[in-house]
């Protein structure tokens, strides 16, 4: 009998998932052994020190990196490399500022325990998992654990049928999602001989594949799988429903720390695996850009619902990173995760907003209600104006940088024609984004409400416009950080 032969583990690579779970853990325990109900309090302070404690890894972590290069653990499965302590990073800020949020939000809607952490950094963990993963298995796994967290926090207003049918939706299409993706997984398997995506790029670059049907048919259904987690169209139709139906803070997280996780690991399968297969998946890229691009654009335009609205904002912002994705270039991947860094912390900033004009109940999200807002309250509906412009591109702002570095990585790689269709799409975007600042602006013909900003809230807010004016006026350390990152990067 073949003895068991036990892997060697890097721990250093995998503190921040095992920091997360057991963050999660201790909240779980707590919550089922202390005889007294866990507080908010206590949740919110935990999930803040297991998201700080990931910036102290990090450190040692890059180190480790620049010193001996990338390195992979378990079995080659994990991988430690300057993409993933990048990734990381910006999956605990997201966390950090989406748990602060939540904060306010569990108070205001007299929500107690520690449940919506709970959830929150199990799925986290899963999206750091997606982002180290080196093995088609282990991005599946990680998967699921992010998925199964954002299927229960969907439908976590217990008091709302609209959060029930966001949940119900999003489990549906998100299981018939996974078993594309683990079928598209089984494919590439039987044409190469393995799931380490490493192993993959090996096979892919020292063979000739003569009947190349079963590698071409894994990786169609893997895109597919990937598109829908980062709702690209044409498999985009749950992420409207799914966005208003949320409650609010979850919804930040889903448009957060998914889109991280997800292209982390887009990024790792077409670059790191495919890469040899450039010519076969960029036709596919380049229809799916073409119409998330556009329908995101264009559909935004007739939204009244600002979640909605932003949904479909969110919609035509992946259209934009995936142009990195189809570069197929050190230069592409480093604006993609550029993109990343800038987008991830602004939309959590936005949704902060949205949650606290929704009010109790979470039902005021009409683009009605955010008429005059800039005139009574100047600091709340000017940073929301700062937040709007940053994701529409405007100069001066973080989005304008992310969406230039994008394309130009695309026009570098040959892709003009895919860059003007990208333009344009930020063309008929900015009507929409322009009509909701004027909204903020215009005089209001009844006096309305005074929304009210919790400390935490407002922190997050504030944070946001600083990183979206900050970074755009001086965006040298962070375009650094992103090409030194991706010359870091696991071949």
């Amino acid at each position: 009998m073949t003895a068991l032969t036990i892997p060697s583990i890097h721990y250093l690579a995998l503190l921040p998932v095992l920091t997360f779970f057991g963050a999660a853990l201790v909240l779980m325990l707590m919550s089922a052994l202390v005889k007294t109900k866990v507080t908010i309090n206590w949740a919110t302070t935990v999930t803040v020190a297991a998201a700080l404690s990931i910036f102290v890894y990090a450190f040692f972590q890059w180190r480790c990196v620049a010193r001996v290069g990338p390195s992979t653990t378990v079995a080659h499965a994990i991988v430690l490399d300057g993409f993933s302590v990048v990734g990381n990073v910006v999956i605990a800020a997201s966390v950090l500022l989406s748990a602060l949020v939540a904060h306010d939000w569990a108070k205001r809607e007299r929500i107690a325990g520690a449940d919506f952490h709970i959830l929150a950094l199990a799925s986290s963990a899963g999206a750091l998992l997606m982002v180290e993963a080196n093995d088609l298995i282990v991005i599946f796994l990680a998967l699921e654990i992010l998925s199964i967290g954002l299927y229960v926090l969907a439908g976590f207003d217990r008091h709302r049928d609209a959060s029930a049918e966001a949940a119900l939706k999003y489990f549906l299409l998100g299981g018939f999602a996974s078993a594309i993706f683990i079928y598209g997984a089984a494919l590439i398997y039987g044409a190469t001989g393995s799931t380490n995506l490493s192993s993959i790029s090996y096979f892919l670059a020292n063979n000739v594949v003569l009947r190349p049907g079963l590698l071409y048919a894994g990786g169609a259904l893997l895109l597919v799988g990937f598109a829908f987690k980062i709702a690209a169209v044409p498999f985009h139709l749950w992420s409207p429903d799914v966005y208003q139906g949320s409650p609010t803070p979850v919804t930040g997280v889903m448009a957060s720390i998914v889109k991280v996780g997800a292209f982390a690991a887009l990024l790792r399968v077409l670059i790191s695996a495919l890469g040899t297969q450039l010519d076969t998946w960029r036709p596919i890229l380049f229809v799916l850009i073409m119409l998330t691009c556009l329908v995101g654009a264009s559909v935004a335009l007739v939204q009244r619902n600002v979640k909605r609205l932003l949904a479909y904002s969110s919609i035509n912002q992946a259209g934009f990173m995936l142009l990195g994705v189809w570069s197929g270039s050190a230069r592409g991947v480093a604006a993609t995760l550029f993109y990343l860094m800038t987008y991830a912390p602004v939309v959590v900033a936005t949704f902060a907003v949205v949650t606290l004009v929704g009010g109790a109940g979470d039902e005021l999200h009409s683009i009605d209600h955010y008429k005059g807002l800039a005139r009574r309250q100047p600091w709340l509906g000017g940073a929301l104006a700062v937040l709007l412009l940053s994701q529409l591109g405007a100069p001066l702002t973080v989005g304008f940088y992310a969406k230039y570095v994008v394309l130009a990585a695309t026009i570098d790689a040959g892709g003009g024609a895919l860059a003007l269709v990208a333009i344009l799409s930020a063309a008929i975007a900015a009507v929409f984004y322009l009509r909701w600042v004027l909204w903020l602006y215009a005089e209001d013909d009844v006096e309305g409400t005074r929304v009210h900003v919790p400390l935490f809230t407002g922190k997050v807010i504030a944070i946001g416009a600083i990183v979206a004016v900050l970074f755009g006026l001086w965006p040298g350390p962070l375009v650094t950080w992103a090409q030194h990152a991706t010359l870091l990067f696991l071949p």
